[in-house]
């Protein structure tokens, strides 16, 4: 029996998903969760639900809340963290104005992204904060990082807090099965991904004795111009793969990844042959989906009559954060995609101190990384440019407080013409009235 404790516990994205899967979990039976939420009406919706559905199961896992952090984590041996400390409105504010200085997608992660520099600022707050009470009170916990920005996140807290036991996760992995099936494949799948998060690489997978990099090849051997492709493998992951000969698994290629790269978004024609989508639409799309997730929770919550069992039956398993806990709190060997520093080089071409997403054998309160197989350097190229470089830029910039650090991020972007023009954006994302803090800690 452990104590786990949710910060933002009354997410759109993860707080139901996390809730279903550790109620199913016999291993972590009888655990006390603490949720946690500066969001009132949010943390008291959550918790309504959680009581009502451990009634329905009969189970016996025990739920605290509270509005206070250092509450919650008073005696926890797992933090999870999935708070978002900047709302969506402020994202989707920055990126109008984005759009007023010629900023597209695919140019960078740190614009039109939700990895944006002004979002990230207050998430780094967040997480350093979070990490100091974390050592203060419940030093022995284990900080599994899922909110955004992951791999800045964990490059930046383990390089000043190699005392803290972090984790970054990301569901990427479990994408790399849906891409099998939609080449016929939906058993006996194996397969190696690595790289830095939302930039990582299937380069090696086997179906049975079978590679399954010939099933893809003979497939789109056939390709014709009106032959299906599916959101996790589009026109530019296809053209990706035929060029370098890996898959990126979703954000790397896809549209939640920033639509990476800029030259498949570089004018009309090129869109035509190779936009599956419209990333502008697909991030609306995901802004509704998480704000009617929040309103249906808080809906059954205020109708006693209504099934929280039948309720949760419509949300999916996130699988992996449940499994990580049960796996480091009851000793369930399991080998799992992590994001943590590249500690001996476990996966080739990325600096030794930057964070990276690669398999792990995780038991018994531990975490061994398992070395992976290089990418092509073609790819670690990529990577070092569009990934470890502005990281690096951002992460000075927000250690130093330096404005001038924070504009050479922004050139960074492929869309960035000249100095004026990033001047201009990121003094009018500055004057945001509730940009006020972050406008003073880069005054220098």
């Amino acid at each position: 029996m452990v104590k786990i404790s949710i910060i933002g516990a009354g997410s759109g994205c993860f707080s139901m998903g996390i809730i279903r899967d550790l109620s199913a979990c016999k291993g972590l039976a009888g655990s006390t969760v603490s949720l946690m939420d500066i969001d009132k009406e949010r943390l008291d919706a959550v918790y309504e639900l959680c009581l009502r559905y451990m009634k329905e199961l009969g189970g016996n896992l025990k739920f605290e809340k509270t509005m206070d952090r250092r509450e919650s984590l008073t005696g926890a041996d797992f933090v999870i963290n999935v708070a978002l400390a900047a709302p969506h409105q402020r994202l989707i504010d920055g990126w109008k104005i984005a759009d007023k200085y010629g900023f597209g997608f695919g140019g960078s992660y740190h614009i039109k992204y939700d990895e944006a520099f002004w979002v990230n600022f207050y998430q780094f707050r967040l997480f350093e904060e979070l990490t100091q009470d974390i050592l203060e009170i419940c030093p022995k916990a284990w900080h599994l990082m899922v909110a955004n920005p992951v791999l800045a996140g964990v490059t930046y807290i383990q390089r000043k807090y190699p005392e803290a036991k972090l984790v970054g996760l990301c569901h990427a992995f479990q994408i790399a099965k849906v891409v099998a099936g939609y080449f016929g494949v939906d058993q006996d799948f194996s397969y190696q991904m690595s790289g830095s998060n939302h930039f990582v690489w299937m380069n090696k997978a086997n179906v049975k004795d079978q590679d399954f990099f010939d099933i893809v090849d003979k497939r789109l051997a056939k390709q014709d111009a009106d032959d299906k492709l599916y959101m996790y493998f589009g026109k530019i992951h296809a053209d990706f793969y035929r060029r370098h000969g890996v898959i990126g698994v979703v954000d790397t290629l896809g549209w939640t990844g920033a639509s990476w790269p800029w030259f498949y978004h570089s004018d009309d024609e090129t869109k035509k042959e190779y936009d599956d989508y419209d990333p502008a639409q697909c991030w609306d799309w995901y802004f509704k989906h998480v704000d009617k997730a929040v309103a249906d929770f808080k809906a059954v919550a205020k109708n006693p009559e209504q099934s929280v069992t039948e309720f949760m039956k419509e949300i999916p398993p996130d699988d992996f954060i449940i499994s990580l806990v049960e796996s480091l709190a009851c000793d369930v060997p399991r080998i799992m995609y992590i994001n943590t520093l590249n500690t001996g080089g476990a996966v080739p071409g990325i600096p030794e101190d930057f964070g990276i997403e690669v398999e792990a054998l995780c038991q018994k309160d531990e975490v061994r990384l398992i070395q992976a197989e290089a990418l092509p350097r073609a790819i670690q190229a990529y990577v070092l440019r569009d990934r470890v470089a502005p990281v690096e830029m951002e992460l000075e910039a927000y250690r130093t407080g330096k404005m001038s650090y924070l504009e050479e991020l922004v050139l960074m972007d492929k869309w960035a013409t000249s100095i004026k023009q990033v001047r201009n954006f990121v003094n009018e994302i500055m004057d945001l009235p509730y940009h006020k803090e972050m406008k003073a800690h880069f005054d220098k």
